[in-house]
């Protein structure tokens, strides 16, 4: 633990140093930044921030002090709170990463290959970057310092295929020279590459540092912080100058009152008795507030039970606009299906009409031929009974065509049926609208009177004249 608190001092110190310390050698909480410190060290030992322990820690702080010194500091990251599951050697180059960039500006360091400008050999040097510059030394000792390569918004940094048996290059151009470098591996090769770039660009932008741009802002916020306070230690002088002056001021007026009391003792009967009178007209005036508020409560209660019942009327007469709006359904699917009934119906007494003539035709040829020559009888009986055969299938289909009309009349009969249960439906909805206000106007059913529909429009006849002719043409057929 020695060892890594020496590690600490080291690194510590020295960011303490760059910080603004008060009298007391100490850095109050706000300008500290302990959570900055040590999310830094966090992300250099490649472990991740976890901000509920700083929380728990922010909690058990002691607010009586005023401020965090550097051995306290120094104690907290020594004793592994948040570097737990840590080893020395890893906290140790996190602190050194961590002071290598706040403190001396080292954006990125490390071990690379460089090639020569004259002899075209390959060595090994310590590369140290910095904002505008980038150095490098015979050892990381940084003792024996072998060139510098300037950087400015001229420079850039390309990436170069392996040659020569060298890999991972990269090569950094300026106006004046260019260096070929190697690095160790691919990972490293990318990084310096990146580094180098955002190097490059942020002076092409003539912006500082990310970390020095963030200590600006800090220095602001703390100057800004030191202002309003400044500020209201002003205005609490203010307002104690003021207090004294009311302080005097209510010195005066007690004396005042003191003067005043006597007065008042004497006015104190009169006071007494005008209280009493007020006190009795205050009752008498309360009761009638009590009596008058009483009959407002009742008011209210009445209107309420009048709203409910309204919103009630309001839900049964939409209640019963719906219904009425699937009546009204129901019914118009009823008309539909007994148009597509009457349509069918049409259409089989079509093909019976038909039928019918092509029968009466038959019968008629058949008469003629009995009334033709004896020679000609059994030519003609043959006929007649090929006619017959014919007459027969004729009687059977138009016994089929007779099956599906009563069929047809059946489902017609049912459609009606469906369609006065709507219409009675819908006029019982009809009557309940009317008994309401008659808010919604009925669509009126059609006739109900049943009848014959062809082709072309309504027929001539009704079923029953229908019929009777049916019977008619039987009886014809029976007695010949």
């Amino acid at each position: 633990m020695g060892g890594l608190k020496d590690e600490l001092l080291k690194a510590i110190w020295h960011a303490f140093t760059a910080l603004d310390l008060d009298h007391s050698g100490k850095v109050s909480k706000s300008q500290l930044k302990i959570e900055y410190l040590l999310k830094k060290l966090t992300e250099a030992m490649g472990g991740g921030w976890q901000q509920e322990q700083f929380e728990h820690y922010k909690i058990n702080f002691d607010d009586s002090k005023d401020g965090l010194s550097v051995w306290e500091l120094i104690e907290l990251i020594g004793n592994g709170q948040f570097s737990k599951g840590m080893d020395r050697q890893t906290v140790s180059m996190a602190i050194n990463e961590v002071f290598n960039e706040l403190i001396l500006d080292v954006l990125k360091q490390g071990y690379m290959m460089k090639k020569g400008h004259r002899r075209k050999n390959w060595t090994e040097r310590w590369f140290v970057l910095k904002p505008n510059i980038i150095s490098y030394y015979v050892s990381e000792d940084l003792k024996d310092k072998k060139g510098d390569i300037l950087l400015d918004e001229n420079c850039c940094v390309e990436s170069l295929p392996d040659r020569d048996g060298k890999k991972c290059l990269f090569l950094i151009k300026c106006l004046d020279k260019t260096f070929e470098i190697s690095a160790s591996d691919k990972k490293k090769k990318q990084e310096w590459i990146q580094a180098i770039h955002s190097t490059i660009h942020l002076l092409k932008l003539g912006s500082p540092p990310p970390h020095k741009e963030a200590r600006q802002r800090r220095k602001e916020l703390r100057k800004k912080l030191l202002a309003e306070q400044e500020e209201l230690e002003r205005q609490m002088k203010e307002l104690q100058a003021a207090n004294e002056n009311k302080q005097q001021e209510l010195e005066t007026v007690r004396k005042k009152l003191e003067e005043a009391a006597s007065r008042a003792a004497e006015e104190e009967k009169k006071r007494l008795q005008t209280q009493v009178e007020l006190q009795a007209r205050f009752s008498t005036e309360l009761e009638r507030e009590k009596l008058i508020r009483q009959q407002m409560e009742e008011q209210v209660a009445q209107k309420s039970s009048e709203l409910e019942q309204y919103l009630q009327r309001v839900q049964e007469l939409e209640d019963m606009y719906l219904k009425l709006q699937e009546a009204l359904e129901d019914e118009r699917q009823a008309r539909q299906d007994e148009e597509m009934v009457r349509k069918l119906q049409a259409r089989l007494l079509e093909e019976e009409s038909s039928k019918r003539a092509e029968l009466e035709k038959w019968h008629l040829e058949q008469q003629q031929a009995i009334q033709t020559t004896e020679a000609e009888k059994q030519e003609l009986e043959n006929q007649r009974v090929l006619k017959e055969h014919a007459l027969q299938d004729a009687m059977e289909q138009l016994e089929q065509l007779e099956l599906e009309r009563k069929q047809a009349l059946e489902q017609y009969e049912g459609v009606k049926k469906k369609l006065e249960m709507a219409t009675n439906k819908t006029k019982s909805w009809k009557d309940k609208v009317a008994h309401h206000e008659g808010l919604i106007r009925l669509i009126e059913p059609g006739s109900k009177n049943p009848h014959l529909i062809t082709n072309w429009g309504p027929a001539a006849f009704t079923q029953a004249e229908l019929e009777e002719r049916e019977r008619n043409w039987k009886g014809k057929k029976t007695t010949e």
